[in-house]
């Protein structure tokens, strides 16, 4: 009787173990679940479901956007907002990050030790890992050709991924990304960079160490040389800059890592501390990157300073001439059907000058050709004068007010202000191969203003308009030599780009899925033909199916109007007339660009702006009148 509480004894003590291994059995199941849940996407990641949706946008055109082009005066519409939205998005990367806490206004970027990362009081200790080979060793018993297509994984990988963020930058930057690229300045000042990697690294393991019991002394000595390291990278940006005593800081610092290094602290807070400093930074860089592409697009939309002198003098200078010329008719060569009659919309004066003396100069005989600058009342005058005082071999210019004639003349159309061509930003991605066959466009259109010049005509039966951003290279007196038939417009299709794959941008209106875009630049217009299918009228009526509710929606409407409006009405010019992309493409090749008929400066880098592509400028210069007393006063040549 007195055994048996001895038998019991040892039965309560083996309920122990049991429970231990059950527990045991459940971390292990448990332990990777959490270790997935807590690489979840936070703040700026995106998961893999958002990233398809935000590829899958259009099937094949991810997106078409306006970009306001660089020819015209100070910014209008909702250009002036984007201040306002890049300070406010600075604001959203300051406080994205709401756990990361002050803990003096000396200390920016340390956490409070008591409200970071983990509840508990004490790290866990985990247990050591398992000793695995070295990938040294393990790659020196594998097959030297698997490592080699493994390493040509790893580089395919490598650019495609590269390819990716290329596209992504130039689906919401647009050319902005080509210039930064052409510009970018690879960064050669390593002590600065060393700095950053280690205030990195220090801030990674502040929170843990600040939790360890018995580490006062080194939290309060890591804590310090933070914000030493920060001090100094606020008023350093270069090797130059730092101090004589910086050697000392960084030993310090790195006798600091390595003690912190050796102390026992939970390794998932650490990483996840360094994911979330990754993460601020990655959303600092693009906040960054948004102001450099503001202030991009800003010189892109903006004239020069010269420019803007330029025209301010030719006004009075205009005005100070005893011989003003108040009467605004045309003489009849202006509307004599034997001239070669010529059209341009611009408010550039320079760039008018370039297109009219380099069509002149290979034209064969430039006696018979009539250029029309319709311009707007701000730059009437200047324009007016500046072609008085040049001439341009025996070529008749004529400059009209646009804003003036629809005002007096024909008061019954609503498009008042003058709009130059229309540039709309596309971005084509191949169905089959998206990562390597994805290109980015700038097509031209026509705007809301060019549907009115068979009214502003009314006596010509055929024009040849040009864009003001163009250079003539070759005689285009063929073109008048041209039977286009029953077709209206004769330009340069782009076949890249169809109307089936713009569902989204053309609304319901029926077309013809198949029918290629088209782009201006060198446009020979049949008016007779334009009047005989009241290409104006059923504009104006298109224009009603359209959601115009401000300047911006307007302008994004001449896209779909002017490839809607010409449909079945296009008759196809020879590629090789006009060869564009010279505001945007820096691959192309000289030899190309010098066999071309006309370059086109389509895109942002416009010929006449310091943004411009160096290699191009070339060609437009060579047209530029030289000598001129006020482009000396305004350093327009420089």
């Amino acid at each position: 009787m007195k055994a048996q509480p001895l038998l019991q004894a040892p039965l309560k003590r083996r309920r122990g173990p049991r429970v231990a291994v059950l527990a045991l059995v459940l971390c292990s199941l448990l332990v990777p679940f959490a270790f997935l849940f807590d690489r979840a996407p936070s703040g700026g990641y995106v998961t893999t479901e958002e990233r398809h949706r935000q590829e899958v946008v259009l099937p094949l055109v991810d997106h078409v956007v306006v970009e306001r082009r660089g020819r015209g005066g100070a910014v209008s519409g909702g250009r002036q907002d984007a201040p306002e939205k890049i300070s406010r998005g600075s604001s959203e990367v300051i406080h994205r990050h709401a756990p990361e806490k002050r803990i003096s206004k000396g200390s920016p970027g340390i956490v409070d030790q008591h409200k970071q990362i983990d509840s508990h009081s004490k790290p866990k200790v985990l247990p050591a890992p398992k000793v695995k080979p070295s990938k040294a060793a393990a790659e020196s018993t594998r097959d030297p050709r698997e490592i080699s297509k493994n390493t040509q994984v790893r580089q395919k990988g490598a650019k495609a991924d590269e390819t990716e963020k290329a596209k992504a930058c130039q689906l919401e930057f647009g050319s902005y990304c080509l210039w930064s690229r052409e510009h970018k300045e690879v960064m050669k000042d390593s002590v600065v960079m060393r700095l950053k990697d280690q205030l990195f690294v220090a801030r990674s393991y502040y929170p843990s160490i600040a939790k360890l019991q018995g580490q006062e002394a080194l939290t309060q000595e890591m804590k310090q040389n933070i914000q030493d390291h920060e001090r100094v990278l606020s008023v350093s940006t270069v090797d130059a800059d730092l101090p004589s005593f910086i050697n000392k800081r960084m030993e310090q610092m790195e006798r600091i890592i390595a003690r912190s290094k050796s102390c026992t602290v939970d390794c998932k807070n650490v990483d996840r501390k360094l994911r979330q400093i990754l993460d601020m930074t990655e959303d600092e860089a693009h906040f960054h990157m948004k102001q450099s592409a503001f202030l991009y697009n800003l010189g892109a939309q903006t004239l020069p300073k010269s420019h803007h002198c330029l025209s301010m003098r030719l006004t009075l200078e205009y005005f100070k001439s005893s011989s003003l010329d108040s009467d605004d008719s045309p003489s009849g060569k202006f509307n004599s059907p034997k001239y070669r009659h010529y059209v341009i919309l611009s408010r550039n004066i320079l760039a008018a000058s370039v297109v009219i003396n380099s069509t002149v100069s290979n034209y064969k005989e430039p006696g018979i050709l009539a250029f029309h600058i319709l311009t707007d009342a701000q730059n009437f005058y200047a324009m007016k004068h500046w072609f008085a005082r040049n001439s341009y071999k025996s070529a008749a210019i004529h400059v009209l007010n646009y804003e003036a004639i629809i005002l007096e003349k024909l008061p019954k159309y609503s498009i008042r202000e003058l709009y130059l061509p229309e540039e709309f930003r596309v971005l084509i991605r191949s169905i089959k191969q998206p990562t390597e066959n994805t290109r980015m466009q700038y097509l031209s259109v026509f705007s809301h203003s060019h549907f009115l010049i068979p009214e502003i005509f009314k006596y010509l039966n055929k024009v040849v308009l040009l864009d003001d951003d163009l250079v003539v290279q070759r005689d285009l007196s063929f073109l008048w030599n041209i039977d286009m038939g029953d077709k209206v417009n004769g330009a340069v299709e782009f076949c890249g780009l169809k109307l089936g794959q713009m569902r989204n941008v053309l609304g319901k209106t029926a077309y013809d899925p198949k029918s290629c875009a088209w782009m201006s630049g060198v446009n020979l217009i049949n008016l007779d033909k334009w009047r005989e299918h009241n290409i104006t009228e059923n504009y104006l009526l298109l224009m009603k199916k359209f959601k115009i509710k401000d300047e911006q929606s307007l302008r994004a409407a001449a896209f779909p109007l002017s490839l809607l409006s010409f449909q079945h009405l296009i008759y196809p010019l020879d590629e090789k007339l006009t060869l564009s992309g010279l505001g945007y493409d820096y691959g192309i090749d000289e030899e190309v660009a010098q066999r071309s008929a006309s370059l086109h400066y389509n895109g942002n880098m416009k010929p006449w702006l310091e943004l411009g592509i160096p290699d191009y400028k070339k060609y437009w210069k060579r047209f530029l009148v030289r000598g001129d007393q006020f482009m000396d006063e305004c350093n327009v040549n420089t």
